[in-house]
C-alpha cells in the first residue's frame, strides 16, 4: 500500500529538520574573547619598593652629668621651641646614707676639725700679740735712733723682727682658714638625704632645653631617677622634614637617578603623595626575603614635595610604598602585557579582523608592570585579544564579550 503524498512530505520535512540540527550542532562556534583597543598615550616605566618614613635629623637629648632627674612632664607629640622649652630638670645626686660606723667616724672627724680650728685661732692670737709688742718696740727704737741713742744695726734688727712677725700672723690666719674649711667639709660628710631641703618641681638647677623647633618623638626616661652622664632622655625632631626611605633591589636602584619623580602609595591616606629622589645611598646591604633568599638592597631617600597638610598624619618610621619613575614617553603605542605571548621565539598578539583572530608578530621595546611599548606590528585603534587561551588559533571565529579601552 503506497503512502500518501502528505505523509511523504512530513517525513521529508523531518529529515530536513534533523539534518539542520546536526549541522548546527557540529558547526564550529565562535570563541568568546575579551579584547582591548590599542592606543597611544603616556608610557611610564617605574620601579616599586616599600620602606618607611624617617625624620632626617633626630636629636637625642642626654643627661649632661651624673645626677638626679625630675619626672619629665613632656609627652610624645608635644611641640617644643628651641632654647625655650625645658625638656628635663636635673639636680645633683643625693648623698648616700651613712651606717653607724661611718657616722661615728664622720663625727670624730668633725670634732678633730673643731679642735684644729681652735688651735689655729689660738696661734693667730699669739702671733698678733707678738706683732703688737714688736710694733711698739720698733716705734721706740726708731725714736731712739732719731736721737742717736741706738745704732742703725739695732733699728734694722727690730724692723726685721717686725716683718717676720707680720708674716707669722698671715701664716696663722691662713692656717685658720684651712682648718675652718676642713671643719665644713667634715660636717658635710655627716649629711643624710633627709637633711637636705626639698626641691620643688619649679626649681630648675640644671635645665635641659630643646635644641630645635620641633616635636617630641619619644620619651626614653619618663620617671624621676638617678642617671649617669650621657644617658639618653628624649628624642626630638622636626616632622615637617619627613622623608621616605625605600628599599630597592640593587639591580633596580642602578636605574634610579637623583631628582627622579616618585609617588608614595599605600601610606593610609586617600591620595598618593608626590615625591622626588633626594639620595641614593652608595652602599647596599643584604636582606633575607620572605622566601628565604638573600637579596642585595639599596636605600633610596625620597623628599615629599606635596604640602605638609596633605600628609601631616604621617609620623616617623611609618610604613609606606613608593613607585619611582625612571622613564617616561608622552606619545607611545602600548599594548597590555596580558595580550602578549611568545610565538617562534618572538612576541605576538591576536588581532581581531572581520570577527576572526589573526596572529600577528610584534616588536616590543620597553615594558612596565601593566603594558609594553610597541615599536612595530600594531596600529593605533586595532583590537587585540587579552588573556588568549591555548585553543585560540589564527583564523578562528571569535565573538567579543567585552571591549576595553587601553589604560
Amino acid at each position: 500500500m503506497k503512502s500518501s503524498p502528505l505523509k511523504r512530505a512530513i517525513k521529508a520535512l523531518l529529515l530536513v529538520i534533523v539534518a539542520m540540527s546536526l549541522a548546527w550542532a557540529f558547526w564550529p562556534k565562535p570563541q568568546l574573547v575579551d579584547v582591548v583597543r590599542v592606543g597611544r598615550g603616556n608610557f611610564i616605566i617605574s620601579v616599586a619598593g616599600e620602606g618607611k618614613t624617617q625624620i632626617p635629623d633626630i636629636y637625642v637629648l642626654s643627661a649632661p652629668f651624673n645626677g638626679r632627674i625630675n619626672r619629665i612632664d613632656s609627652e610624645a607629640g608635644d611641640f617644643v621651641i628651641a632654647n625655650q622649652s625645658v625638656i628635663a630638670n636635673m639636680h645633683p645626686v643625693n648623698p648616700q646614707f651613712l651606717d653607724k660606723r661611718s657616722e661615728i667616724q664622720a663625727q670624730a672627724a668633725v670634732e678633730g676639725a673643731k679642735a684644729a680650728l681652735n688651735l689655729a685661732k689660738a696661734r693667730v692670737k699669739q702671733a698678733q700679740v707678738l706683732l703688737d709688742f714688736d710694733l711698739s718696740e720698733y716705734q721706740r727704737t726708731k725714736l731712739l735712733y732719731q736721737k742717736k741713742a741706738v745704732s742703725k744695726h739695732q733699728l734694722d734688727h727690730t724692723k726685721m723682727r717686725l716683718e717676720t712677725l707680720r708674716a707669722e700672723v698671715e701664716t696663722a690666719q691662713s692656717q685658720q682658714k684651712v682648718m675652718a674649711a676642713q671643719l665644713a667639709a667634715a660636717k658635710v660628710r655627716l649629711l643624710q638625704p633627709d637633711h637636705l631641703k626639698d626641691i620643688t618641681v619649679n626649681d630648675c638647677q640644671v635645665c635641659v632645653y630643646s635644641p630645635i623647633n620641633g616635636q617630641v618623638l619619644k620619651i626614653l626616661h619618663k620617671s624621676e631617677t638617678t642617671v649617669n652622664a650621657g644617658t639618653p632622655l628624649v628624642e626630638i625632631g622636626d616632622p615637617k622634614l619627613l622623608e621616605a626611605v625605600i628599599e630597592l633591589l640593587s639591580t633596580q636602584a642602578v636605574k634610579v637617578s637623583v631628582g627622579d619623580k616618585a609617588i608614595v602609595t599605600r601610606w593610609g591616606g586617600e591620595e598618593n603623595i608626590n615625591a622626588r629622589v633626594r639620595l641614593i645611598e652608595p652602599s647596599g646591604f643584604t636582606k633575607i626575603s620572605a622566601l628565604g633568599v638573600e637579596e642585595q638592597r639599596v636605600n633610596v631617600i625620597l623628599t615629599l614635595v606635596d604640602p605638609v597638610t596633605k600628609w601631616q598624619n604621617l609620623g616617623n618610621a611609618y610604613r609606606v610604598e613608593a613607585s619611582i619613575i625612571v622613564d617616561h614617553v608622552s606619545d607611545a603605542l602600548t599594548v597590555p602585557l596580558s595580550a602578549l605571548f611568545r610565538y617562534n621565539q618572538q612576541w605576538a598578539v591576536f588581532v581581531i579582523a572581520d570577527s576572526q583572530a589573526m596572529l600577528r608578530p610584534v616588536t616590543i621595546t620597553r615594558r612596565n608592570e601593566l603594558s609594553a611599548e610597541v615599536a612595530s606590528g600594531l596600529e593605533d585603534g586595532e583590537y587585540v585579544v587579552i588573556y588568549p587561551s591555548n585553543q585560540l588559533h589564527t583564523g578562528d571565529k571569535v565573538a567579543v564579550k567585552n571591549k576595553k579601552p587601553i589604560r
